[in-house]
């Protein structure tokens, strides 16, 4: 095996989180794995994991060899591309992450599209609602609303989004609407869980200033779209992204409420790895997902089911 090979081989050990798992992608054995792992930690002359019966871990060193290796093996990948298929054909794994709602409504659609017109790309779409590590799984490039709280990462703002207070009209058949937010104490609320922390305090304004209302209910889930699913048929109201729900509000499947006191607009973004040149299959497809996604709700082809 090649050290562009073990350098590969290292990476999907990092993205799987062990041995046995990566070797099973390669054709390799756990103890060729081993062998591999340890060839490259004396070429190095550095310990690169941390590993116990349960968990591996990256060194500070195998940190670095990790952001280098995938930054070399997709240039190295691009490089291949220039010459097998010319400058202007673009090949090779994109690792995209987006929400779950988001993800399905909106960017799948438009990854159909992407990949029709570079049909040399595979897009890897890894859809979660929780915190993810790019660089620790390996991801090119992610959407995610709200502010980019960690300085090492490189955003682009792509559009704005409101979260949307609603339910259906079965709930509202069977309960008051609320006039005020001091009324969702009176309401079964749809919670969503991120990560370790749930979803309690629900933002509106009031008298100019944003407060947050403690609410609580009987369903709480990880999955927006699960959530979403809860509201449709009338198990509480939900408080989700305008990007989210658009469509069934358009059909009157679900009802906003407290409209006047909506939280200010919060911002959607591509955020992707900083401290390294991005591959240009990357490049041209935050270009394309920035391109429609700023066009709004809406406003790119329909959403499967």
């Amino acid at each position: 095996m090649d050290h562009l090979a073990s350098l590969s081989l290292f990476i999907r050990i990092v993205e799987k989180g062990g041995l046995a798992s990566a070797g099973r992608d390669f054709g390799l054995s756990p103890a060729a794995v081993t062998e591999r792992l340890a060839s490259l930690e004396k070429h190095y002359n550095a310990r690169l994991l941390n590993r116990t019966t349960r968990a591996i871990s990256l060194t500070d060193e195998g940190r670095v060899l990790f952001e280098g290796a995938r930054n070399l093996l997709s240039e190295a990948t691009d490089l291949e591309s220039r010459i097998r298929h010319g400058v202007a054909q673009l090949s090779g794994p994109i690792r995209l992450s987006a929400p779950i709602d988001l993800g399905r409504n909106r960017v799948a659609p438009l990854v159909d599209q992407f990949i029709e017109h570079h049909p040399e790309i595979s897009v890897e779409l890894c859809l979660s609602d929780g915190y993810i590590d790019l660089v620790a799984q390996g991801i090119d490039l992610a959407l995610r609303f709200g502010s980019l709280k960690d300085s090492s990462l490189h955003s682009k703002k792509i559009g704005t989004n409101r979260r949307i207070l609603c339910a259906s009209p079965a709930y509202l058949a069977r309960h008051p609407a609320p006039v005020h937010p001091d009324d969702l104490s009176e309401h079964n609320c749809l919670l969503m869980r991120f990560g370790m922390t749930t979803d309690r305090e629900w933002p509106f304004v009031i008298d100019g200033k944003v407060k947050n209302y403690s609410v609580r209910g009987n369903r709480i889930a990880n999955d927006g779209a699960l959530v979403k699913h809860w509201c449709l048929l009338g198990h509480g109201l939900a408080l989700k992204s305008q990007w989210d729900v658009e469509l069934h509000l358009n059909k009157g499947e679900l009802i906003p409420l407290l409209e006047n006191f909506s939280a200010p607009e919060n911002t959607l973004q591509i955020i992707y790895p900083g401290g390294k040149t991005l591959p240009k299959r990357v490049r041209t497809m935050i270009d394309f997902l920035a391109r429609e996604l700023d066009r709004g709700p809406g406003r790119s082809k329909q959403p499967f089911a």
